[in-house]
């Protein structure tokens, strides 16, 4: 184990709760997902002996050799970058919960990806596009509340709320205090879809002080990602 890895975590996690406190929040409300993209599965064990319960991968190819290595630690994996429709399968394998879902082929790819073995359904945020660039990933806010009875007439789905990045080039809370709003809009077409994904290792304080249930931290607590192999 890195030296300094437990107390990277610690950190953060004091970091999340004094949020958490300011914002009039319960800390114990908020789910901190390490995200280990690059790193070794080795990394992922040493989080595990920490009590990390929670983490989230990038990319499917390094979700589903991560899960398949570690398949008994007891983690939920959560898929976090742009979902394909053509890995719907692999990723709907591995993922305990996807983030990323932004149209109606990745809602129908995930369904149709579903196992026959009565599973339970699978946990999806929303991603909203808070950017005016239709290029970015996340659904267009004028078309979230279709994508969201879409979504929530799949039986093998499970809608839990919404998730987003804040711009670079914008204040991170007006862009949470945003999605926020959006957040209610889901609601009012699925009631209990109350999670908020949103906040990395910059700008958690923000998304905590606007809503977040989940917070997707890597860097903060798993140290530089390692070149890319």
């Amino acid at each position: 184990m890195t030296p300094d890895l437990p107390d990277r975590l610690a950190d953060v996690d004091a970091r999340i709760a004094d949020a958490a406190r300011r914002a009039g929040r319960d800390p114990r409300d908020i789910t901190r997902i390490v995200v280990t993209k690059f790193h070794p599965t080795s990394l992922v064990e040493d989080l595990v002996r920490l009590g990390v319960r929670d983490v989230g991968e990038n990319r499917q190819q390094e979700l589903s050799a991560k899960r398949a290595e570690l398949p008994d630690a007891g983690l939920r994996w959560h898929f976090v970058g742009q979902a394909q429709a053509n890995k719907a399968r692999a990723i709907r394998a591995a993922a305990s919960a996807v983030h990323s879902v932004d149209r109606a082929r990745i809602v129908d790819a995930l369904d149709a990806a579903a196992p026959d073995d009565g599973a339970d359904p699978l946990d999806v945020f929303l991603q909203v596009n808070l950017t005016d660039d239709a290029g970015r990933g996340g659904v267009a806010p004028a078309d979230l509340e279709r994508l969201a009875e879409h979504a929530t007439g799949c039986r093998s789905l499970r809608v839990r709320g919404v998730m987003a990045v804040a711009p670079l080039d914008e204040d991170p809370a007006d862009a949470f205090e945003r999605l926020a709003g959006y957040s209610r809009r889901v609601r009012s077409v699925v009631p209990d879809a109350t999670w908020i994904s949103a906040g990395m290792t910059a700008d958690f304080a923000e998304a905590i002080a606007a809503g977040a249930t989940h917070l997707r931290i890597g860097s903060a607590i798993t140290g530089p990602r390692p070149p890319r192999g």
